[in-house]
């Protein structure tokens, strides 16, 4: 049977439209981390220099607008063969705020422009990041190669999406903080929590208290390796605070990449630092020194009204610098061992017929959520708050397994699960023995990837009351910098898709991470490989 020739040229470029097709499939690469939660992609592939913010966006603030044309604008920082004398082509960006408050932002690609809407800030912010992210991944030559449609909707599970740092044991400059907040920012993590005070170090300036710094913010030195007994020292003085001028600038660096810092004053227990500072604060007002090795120790805050007026002056800078709804206030491991002892803590139990020290803790916590409240805020403090009962307004971080956050949302309050199973980024990464010495425990990513924030026995009408989840990071043994950075990726990436909610399987997040590696060899990010 002959085929016409008509008939030939219609089933030939057929074909060639099949291929074409194809090719724009295949060459376009998904290298979204968190992964959305809708993409559709088709159409050839087009080639472009730059993406230009048209002017009609005079809603977005000077500042906020730079940070979304440098987002938009990736590769000029991240590859010299970017760069061209003449570009190739230019494609406009229209941005549209749609005053919806759903955290949902849409991206539509066209052959002469890309569509970015959103209802605020933060949620276009989170679709620049995205953009931001598949130009990366899809850079050929110093150009872009992107699909001519491009129709992509998303929005997070969870409104918490937090990650931790403690300064109070190693100290790192505000120039790393803020590098701290741009790698959390490319995955979309919207919480902060910044450990500021503990028994090792206080590192926020509080003028009406000038000795918290001068003297709780510096030891003598720091215990080696797990040299506890006998002990060793390295002989280095280990200091540093933020000062209120730092604070500020980091809290508008951090607001410009949607972040919300979550400030932590530790109370009652974790603050040998401020008692050594000011030693009338605890129940013995023995004068001791900022304590040079890890652990949980026995002398805390005392239960007194000159040490609620101290921490009610604390506070009262803490809350005029850090503009969160939310206020951490510590509270776990706390030994009762001064209380039991003390004269004046025994009179407050009897007074306000309290049956034991924990709910002598309640009571402490609960004149600090009064407070706090009386300010517009609330507090969140970690699982052994609802010890002796639970105050009020405080929201619950839940560290010790995830019975205090099925405890506080069945109460009816607020959860952030953060449990040591599969969120303490200061556990190994794997079994193997060769990795730099940590605390202890193993915490690889494809396990922080199978975390479910959701606990399990918490019925279906609850589960609302579960705000999110968080990694955390405790740096007894991360003395540097790099350390930190080691530590944190790429496990971050793997909680990002988690708070996300776009897990799916394992190998797919995997083989989407590989261009994430590039990416963090290109901004100099130290990781495991």
């Amino acid at each position: 049977m002959k085929i016409s020739w008509l008939k030939r040229c219609c089933l030939l470029l057929g074909f060639l439209g099949y291929l074409a097709f194809v090719y724009a499939q295949i060459s376009f690469r998904n290298t979204l981390i968190p992964a959305v939660q809708k993409l559709e992609a088709s159409g050839e592939s087009i080639v472009f220099d730059s993406l230009v913010i048209q002017q009609r966006t005079s809603f977005i603030a000077p500042d906020a607008l730079q940070v979304l044309t440098d987002l938009l604008n990736p590769a000029k920082e991240t590859s010299t063969n970017s760069i061209k004398s003449t570009p190739l082509k230019i494609l406009s960006v229209e941005v549209i705020l749609t005053h919806q408050n759903t955290g949902e932002y849409q991206l539509e690609m066209h052959p002469d422009r890309l569509i970015l809407k959103g209802g605020n800030y933060g949620d276009l912010f989170h679709g620049a990041v995205t953009v931001s992210q598949l130009l990366l991944g899809n850079l050929n030559n110093g150009s872009y190669v992107l699909p001519e449609r491009l129709k992509i909707i998303d929005r997070p599970k969870f409104n918490w999406r937090g990650m931790h740092l403690d300064v109070s044991r190693h100290f790192f400059p505000v120039s790393f903080i803020k590098k701290y907040i741009d790698i959390l920012s490319w995955y979309k993590i919207n919480v902060f929590h910044w450990h500021l005070t503990d028994d090792q170090g206080w590192r926020i300036q509080i003028n009406k208290y000038p000795r918290l710094t001068q003297i709780g913010g510096v030891r003598s030195e720091t215990m080696t390796a797990k040299n506890f007994d006998p002990y060793v020292g390295d002989g280095k003085e280990h200091s540093g605070f933020y000062t209120q001028e730092e604070i500020r600038d980091v809290v508008q660096y951090a607001q410009l990449r949607n972040i919300e810092i979550i400030p932590e004053i530790e109370m009652p227990g974790h603050a040998r630092a401020a008692l050594a500072a000011y030693p009338e604060l605890s129940c013995t007002q023995e004068k001791l020194p900022v304590p040079t090795i890890w652990g949980v120790f026995e002398d805390v805050y005392c239960n007194r009204e000159s040490t609620f007026r101290f921490l009610f002056d604390v506070l009262e800078e803490v809350m005029a610098l850090f503009p969160s709804r939310i206020i951490h206030i510590g509270g776990d491991e706390v030994p009762k061992t001064r209380w039991n002892a003390c004269s004046e803590c025994r009179k407050i139990r009897i007074d306000r017929q309290l049956k034991d020290a924990h709910e002598l803790q309640s009571y402490f916590i609960k004149r600090i959520d009064s407070f706090v409240s009386s300010r517009g805020k609330s507090i969140i403090g970690w699982d052994e708050i609802l010890e002796g009962g639970l105050a009020q307004n405080a929201m619950v971080m839940s560290w010790r397994g995830t019975e205090g956050g099925i405890t506080a949302a069945n109460m009816g309050h607020y959860a952030v699960m953060t449990p040591g199973s599969h969120c303490y980024f200061d556990h190994y990464q794997d079994t193997s023995g060769l990795e730099p010495l940590a605390i202890g425990g193993f915490t690889s990513v494809e396990k922080v990837y199978k975390y479910n924030p959701i606990p399990e026995g918490l019925s279906p009408e609850k589960q609302h009351f579960i705000w999110g989840a968080q990694a955390n990071m405790w740096t007894e043994y991360m003395a540097s910098e790099s350390q930190v950075e080691y530590m944190l990726l790429p496990r971050i990436c793997a909680l990002s898709e988690v708070l996300w909610g776009t897990t799916s399987d394992f190998p797919d997040f995997e083989q989407r991470l590989q261009s994430h590696y590039e990416y963090f060899e290109s901004k100099n990010w130290n990781y495991r490989k």
